[in-house]
């Protein structure tokens, strides 16, 4: 008979976050860590429901990780496999990526060339935007101040850089009035390098009529994770954006990745601030089922400690499972 064995690990690191998430500063990012171990081979997974987005808490989703693991184990005994059919989003993804290390489906490769995400001081993000490698891409939260200075802050971009292309995200914040307010700031000839703002208006109808207003591109984010939404073509309709926290299982973000590139959309593979595990397997992710296309994981440097895996160039100090800031569960 095969052993198996899994551990669990809850991890508390401090963030020097200037993002405000749903009205709320994040001062801790904390989640979950699970190990599977089957003979020589192991497998890893985060768990990190992102508050105020996650319909789960941190501590709904430890009970549910607990029970799951149990019942795998049996099972396992008795030759049954285990769905992730009604799992917390944070949970069935966690265990599928540790699942999916575990019998080597994972790539080893991962994109790490992450669009930048911008915040604080427009002055200071100049020397940053025009000094990136590669191709050109950022990403700038909207709705959080004043539309018209949102606009005039995207505008002063495009007009600066005139190679960088932007990803705006307002979070459904907007009105269609502000929405419109925000694009009339943004020059005609700029517009087709803004590559989509997510989900400007605070319904799907009104973010697709302020795309045929504006003529500016959009993408689906929150309208992934609504129990009836179904994906299909619309008019400038660019793409969609997964956060796998938030969405589920890895087989069911593939699924839409899927549907997507048959609609002939993007998929748009980011964070919702994990720690360096989340964001490694992230990467790999986009790499393995959206390559060529820069992804949302830029957003490591909140943190002030990297967890057990290094992203790639990162300075941060690494921690293991031996650090103060991780809790052995079972």
């Amino acid at each position: 008979m095969t052993i198996r064995q899994y551990h669990l690990y809850r991890y508390s690191i401090p963030v020097d976050s200037q993002l405000i998430l749903r009205d709320r500063f994040l001062k801790r990012r904390e989640g979950l860590l699970v190990q599977i171990r089957c003979q020589n081979n192991e497998g890893w997974g985060e768990i990190a429901p992102l508050p105020g987005f996650s319909e789960e808490s941190l501590e709904m989703a430890e009970e549910q990780t607990i029970q799951w693991l149990a019942d795998w184990n049996k099972a396992r005994s008795r030759g049954e496999k285990l769905s992730f059919e009604g799992l917390y989003p944070s949970v069935a993804f966690g265990l599928s990526c540790a699942l999916a290390e575990l019998k080597g489906k994972l790539n080893a490769e991962g994109n790490y060339h992450a669009a930048p995400l911008c915040y604080g001081d427009p002055d200071e993000l100049y020397a940053e935007l025009a000094n990136l490698p590669g191709e050109k891409v950022a990403k700038i939260k909207v709705g959080l101040y004043e539309a018209n200075r949102d606009g005039l802050i995207a505008d002063m971009f495009l007009e600066a850089i005139p190679e960088l292309q932007l990803r705006l995200d307002a979070n459904r914040r907007w009105t269609l009035e502000k929405a419109l307010l925000f694009a009339s700031k943004i020059k005609p000839e700029h517009r087709s390098r803004i590559q989509f703002l997510e989900e400007p208006c605070k319904t799907p109808a009104l973010s697709c009529e302020f795309a045929a207003q504006t003529g500016i591109a959009i993408a689906w984010d929150e309208s992934l994770r609504e129990s009836d939404f179904q994906l299909k073509k619309e008019p400038y309709l660019a793409a969609i954006v997964i956060k796998p926290t938030l969405i589920g299982s890895l087989e069911h973000c593939i699924d839409l990745i899927k549907q997507a590139h048959t609609l002939g959309l993007k998929a748009v593979i980011s964070s919702s601030i994990e720690s360096s595990l989340g964001l490694t397997q992230l990467a790999r992710i986009a790499q393995q089922y959206t390559p060529n296309i820069t992804p949302g994981l830029d957003t490591l440097d909140l943190m002030d400690y990297q967890v057990l895996r290094s992203w790639q160039g990162s300075t941060l100090p690494l921690i293991d499972l031996d650090s103060q800031w991780i809790k052995k569960i079972i």
